[in-house]
C-alpha cells in the first residue's frame, strides 16, 4: 500500500498543487519523494511509500539503468513477478515486485503488460521516447485511483480524491463533480503528451487478465482436476489457498482481521498455517472489534484459540463510535450510510493495530459475500442465472464499496491490507462454475467446504 500522485500540463506554478499531494501522506509514511520529469514540460510525479518489500531499493517514481526513457508510479503488488522474470530472462535492478511492469512494458507495450500482471495495482508509466502516460488498475480496482482531465489537456491523478481537490477548486468553467472520476478497473489508458505538457487520450481499453495465455499463467502452474463435485472442491481449495500464500509476499509483519464469520476464519486459518509452513518466527496476530459481548468477538475468539493466534481485541463503545464518524468520512471519501457505519470499526481497528503492534500487511475476507453469493437476499433470487448475474455486479462495483471502505480504513493508518477471495485466478475459476453450484443453497459449493 502506498500514494501516487501526478500533474500533467499545469502551466501554474502555485505551490498550492504540489502540497496537495501531502494529502495522502498517511498511505506512505515511510518515505516520500517529488519529482519533475526533466524530459516533459509541466510534469510533477510524487509517490508515498509504505516500505513492504525491497525496503531498501524499491522506492518511486521508479527509473532503470536499462530503460532511462521509462518512469513507473504504482501503488500495488505483484505476485507472479518471480515468474515473469524467469520465463523472459529479465535482469533486475532491484528486488521490487513493480520493477517487473517496467520490464514487460519495454518489452511488449501496455496492453500485453497488464494481461500478464498477477496482482493489485494502479500504475502510472511515462515513456519520454513516445511522448506517452500510460494509467492502469487491476480487476476489480483493490488499488485506488482517481483522475480528472480537463478541456485545456491538464491530466491529474491521485490515489484518493482528497489529494486532488486543492487543484480543481481553482478551475473556471468546469464543475469539479464532473471532472474528477474514479479510475475503472481491468482498464488502461494511454494519453499523447503535446505541446506545452498537456495531454490527449488516445486510447481506454477494458483489458483482460492472461487473456490468450496458457492456463499456467492463470493457475500459476496448480493441476487442476476434472470430473465430479470432489475435484472441483479439491480445485477451489487449491487456488484459494494459493491465493493466500502468495500474498504472504512481505519483508513486514503480516496479520489477518478476524471477526469470527467464515470468510475471514478462513483467511486467517490458511495464513496461520502457511506461516508456519514456512518457519516465520513471529506468530500470526488476528484482531477483531466489537461492543460488549458481540457475537462476533466470542466467534473470533473461539477461531482464534482454534488456529493459535496471538488474539488482540478492540471493545468501543457507541459514543467513540459516534466521534469517530467526520474522521471516517474524511478518510473513505464517502458519504454512503452503509458505508460509513461498516467502516468506523474497522477504522478504530486499523487504529489500533498501527498504534499498538509491529504488524503492517493484514490480511482480510472482503469479496467473499459478492463472489460466493453470501448476502441474506440471495436466498431469495428468481433463479441461479439471476444470483449469477448480481455477484457479477456486486463484484464490478466493489471498489466503489466494500473495497474503498477496507482501503481508506486501513490506508488512514499506513497500513496495507490484501483480499484473497479477490484474487484473480481464484474469481476466475469460480465464475466459471455451473450458476446452480454457486446458488445459495444446501448444494452450494462454498457451504460444503
Amino acid at each position: 500500500m502506498c500514494g501516487i500522485w501526478a500533474l500533467f500540463g499545469c502551466d501554474s506554478t502555485d505551490i498550492k498543487h504540489y502540497a496537495s499531494a501531502f494529502a495522502i501522506s498517511h498511505r506512505g509514511p515511510d518515505c516520500y519523494q517529488l519529482q519533475n520529469v526533466s524530459q516533459l514540460r509541466n510534469c510533477t510525479l510524487a509517490f508515498h511509500r509504505l516500505c513492504v518489500v525491497d525496503t531498501v531499493r524499491g522506492t518511486q517514481p521508479m527509473r532503470l539503468v536499462q530503460y532511462p526513457h521509462l518512469t513507473l508510479l504504482c501503488n500495488g503488488e505483484i505476485y507472479n513477478f518471480r515468474k515473469i522474470k524467469e520465463v523472459f530472462g529479465f535482469s533486475f535492478e532491484t528486488a521490487c515486485d513493480c520493477e517487473i511492469i517496467l520490464h514487460l512494458y519495454n518489452k511488449f507495450g501496455i496492453e500485453k503488460t497488464v494481461s500478464l500482471l498477477d496482482g493489485v495495482f494502479a500504475c502510472v508509466i511515462l515513456d519520454t521516447n513516445t511522448n506517452k502516460v500510460m494509467l492502469a488498475r487491476d480487476t476489480y480496482g483493490v488499488r485506488p485511483m482517481f483522475y480528472f482531465t480537463t478541456r485545456n489537456g491538464m491530466l491529474g491523478l491521485c490515489s484518493e480524491a482528497k489529494g486532488l481537490g486543492d487543484i480543481l477548486k481553482i478551475k473556471n468553467g468546469e464543475e469539479q463533480s464532473k471532472l474528477l472520476h474514479p479510475f475503472p478497473p481491468a482498464h488502461y489508458m494511454v494519453y499523447d503528451v503535446v505541446e506545452g505538457g498537456k495531454v490527449s487520450l488516445e486510447k481506454s481499453e477494458k483489458f483482460h487478465i492472461f487473456a490468450n495465455r496458457p492456463l499456467h499463467w492463470q493457475y500459476q502452474n496448480i493441476e487442476l482436476q476434472e470430473g465430479d463435485l470432489d475435484a472441483i472442491h479439491a480445485n477451489i481449495r487449491k487456488l484459494f489457498t494459493n491465493a493466500v500464500e502468495k500474498r504472504l509476499m512481505a519483508s513486514r509483519r503480516v496479520g489477518s482481521l478476524l471477526s469470527g464469520g467464515l470468510d475471514s476464519s478462513l483467511v486467517a486459518a490458511i495464513t496461520a498455517k502457511k506461516l508456519k509452513a514456512h518457519h516465520c518466527p513471529q506468530q500470526l496476530q488476528t484482531f477483531s472489534i466489537g461492543m460488549g459481548e458481540s457475537p462476533d468477538l466470542i466467534a473470533a475468539r473461539k477461531v482464534a484459540d482454534h488456529i493459535g493466534s496471538e488474539h488482540h481485541e478492540v471493545n468501543f463503545t457507541a459514543e467513540e463510535g459516534i466521534q469517530a464518524v467526520d474522521d471516517v468520512i474524511y478518510a473513505t471519501e464517502s458519504f454512503d450510510i452503509t458505508t460509513i457505519r461498516a467502516s468506523t470499526p474497522m477504522y478504530l481497528l486499523s487504529k489500533y493495530i498501527s498504534q499498538q503492534t509491529d504488524t503492517i500487511v493484514i490480511m482480510s475476507g472482503e469479496g467473499a459475500d459478492e463472489l460466493a453469493q453470501g448476502y441474506i437476499y440471495f436466498h431469495k433470487q428468481p433463479s441461479a442465472e439471476d444470483g449469477d448475474k448480481e455477484s457479477r455486479r456486486l463484484l464490478e462495483d466493489l471498489h466503489l464499496f466494500d473495497v474503498l471502505r477496507t482501503d481508506r480504513s486501513t490506508a488512514a493508518h499506513g497500513l496495507e491490507v490484501r483480499a484473497p477471495f479477490l484474487d484473480h485466478a481464484f474469481t476466475s475459476y469460480y465464475l466459471s462454475l455451473d450458476s446452480e453450484l454457486r446458488a445459495p443453497t444446501v448444494k452450494n459449493i462454498m457451504l460444503q467446504l
